[in-house]
């Protein structure tokens, strides 16, 4: 039986929320229930939607998860560049967690395309 882990989207998703992470362990202490706090439940959200919406009955509520699992990913996206703006991370390492991001996110999309044209009358 295939579960979400098989997934490449949920994958990639979990990589970029541990990076998050680890990347968030460098913030000032004071940001631990700002920026800090709100950019790891971004992250969070993204394999966690979509691990949600794998387990429901229908395509069309996975569509549904899927798109808070990419609205999150955009949140997310604009608290690393906050971050970067705040010079919490640097340029490089900025760019490096903005492109996985963008290969999530590309996936993502992808995957709603196919499931959508799966779904769509021939």
């Amino acid at each position: 039986m295939s579960t979400f882990r098989n997934l490449l989207i949920w994958q990639k998703s979990m990589t970029l929320t541990t990076q998050i992470y680890q990347l968030t362990s460098t913030f000032p202490k004071e940001e631990i229930y700002g920026l800090t706090s709100q950019i790891r439940r971004c992250s969070i959200s993204i394999p966690s939607n979509i691990a949600e919406g794998y387990g429901r009955e229908s395509d069309k509520e996975f569509l549904r998860f899927l798109n808070i699992s990419i609205g999150s990913l955009f949140e997310m996206q604009t608290q690393l560049e906050i971050a970067k703006n705040i010079a919490y991370i640097n340029e490089d390492l900025f760019n490096n967690l903005y492109e996985n991001s963008r290969e999530v996110e590309r996936m993502i999309v992808s995957f709603i395309k196919k499931i959508k044209e799966r779904n769509s009358p021939s």
